[in-house]
């Protein structure tokens, strides 16, 4: 018999709305998430930390790790940690950092993992992607998707707004990045796949077109789902590509040329989205990206984040080593260091005016 169908990695549970955590135990009392109520947490010391006291009482069978930061050293000292006893599972509660770590350290250990975001900084919280610093800068590490999802709203409120605007840059970046993966397919006959090119951008034309802002329960729970489709579109492809193309690369390359004075991921990305939808001659769209973002409270120039024109003209220039094979716009157009000042100019009169 034909097969008809194909399966798709997705969460057991998504729980988006205020007050959801207050569900968390009968969340994880699922069967199929754990049968005894052991289970290991990942927290931060700072808003996990706040809500171990918070969560400690309903979760009597659980052992509380404390991750230092968001390294591989951290990642594997977690999964070291944890194999000194028998767990069904591991909790990563808290921000991108220790969910990151924990889905590392789950992997490591054959365990399913369970994200509780306490900030909506990008879409890792439901990737199969852990985003790690090494030896060598920051590296992309293969995960399997968190078996189950917990976003709190009233929690998310009370981060920094910061948090949310970069998940709002992240997320409006899907629509650049789907752009250049179409553009390698018509190019290079790269294939794409429908289903995860839909899911990554609708989840950016979502955020893109909501009228709400920062602080409504009604576009928060929008740029989540947005996030958690960015996540699942990613384990349907089997790669990045749905929600990373020239955006992604010219963060990179901020991030490796400037390491000390790199922005938030989600402004680096918007900014390098809104650009690189420029640069493929969709100046409309390029518009309608910045105005959105600027209307969030995040920057669209390389001057809004502390870099002068000259600095992320290098950026762009140097972007495509950062993901050698991948092919976007920028290796498109292969600009000349002066053609890549110009169009840049362009840009910025563009959306500044």
């Amino acid at each position: 018999m034909p097969v008809l169908t194909r399966l798709i990695p997705s969460p057991l549970v998504v729980d988006i709305r205020p007050g959801a955590l207050d569900d968390l135990a009968s969340v994880l009392a699922d069967q199929r998430i754990s049968q005894s109520g052991k289970l290991a947490v990942a927290i931060s010391d700072g808003s996990g930390a706040r809500l171990r006291r918070r969560l400690e009482p309903s979760l009597p069978g659980a052992d509380w790790f404390e991750v230092g930061g968001g390294t591989i050293d951290d990642a594997v000292r977690l999964a070291d940690g944890m194999k000194a006893s028998r767990y069904d599972a591991i909790v990563g509660l808290g921000g991108g950092k220790v969910i990151d770590c924990a889905k590392f350290a789950a992997a490591r250990v054959g365990l399913p993992m369970v994200a509780v975001a306490t900030n909506l900084s990008h879409d890792g919280i439901c990737s199969p992607v852990s985003i790690l610093d090494n030896d060598a800068g920051r590296g992309s590490y293969g995960v399997p998707t968190p078996i189950a999802l917990v976003v709190d709203l009233a929690v998310i409120r009370e981060a920094p707004i910061r948090f949310v605007r970069s998940g709002i840059g992240d997320a409006v970046s899907n629509i650049s990045a789907v752009a250049d993966w179409e553009l390698a397919h018509r190019v290079n006959g790269e294939k794409v796949d429908g289903l995860a090119a839909a899911l990554a951008r609708q989840a950016g034309e979502a955020v893109l077109r909501h009228p709400g802002g920062c602080g409504d329960d009604g576009f928060l729970t929008v740029l989540t789902e947005g996030l958690v489709l960015s996540g699942i579109a990613m384990s349907i492809a089997g790669h990045t590509r749905p929600s990373s193309g020239a955006c992604h690369e010219i963060s990179h390359a901020l991030d490796l040329l400037y390491p000390r004075r790199a922005a938030s991921h989600g402004e680096q990305v918007g900014i390098g989205a809104a650009f690189a939808t420029y640069l493929r001659g969709d100046h409309e769209g390029s518009l309608l990206m910045a105005g959105t973002l600027r209307r969030h409270g995040l920057p669209v120039v390389a001057q809004e984040i502390g870099f002068d024109d000259e600095e992320f003209v290098r950026a762009v220039e140097f972007a495509p080593q950062t993901r050698p094979g991948r092919y976007t716009v920028l290796e498109h157009l292969d600009l000349s260091p002066a053609r890549a000042k110009e169009a840049y100019a362009e840009y910025v009169a563009a959306v500044t005016e």
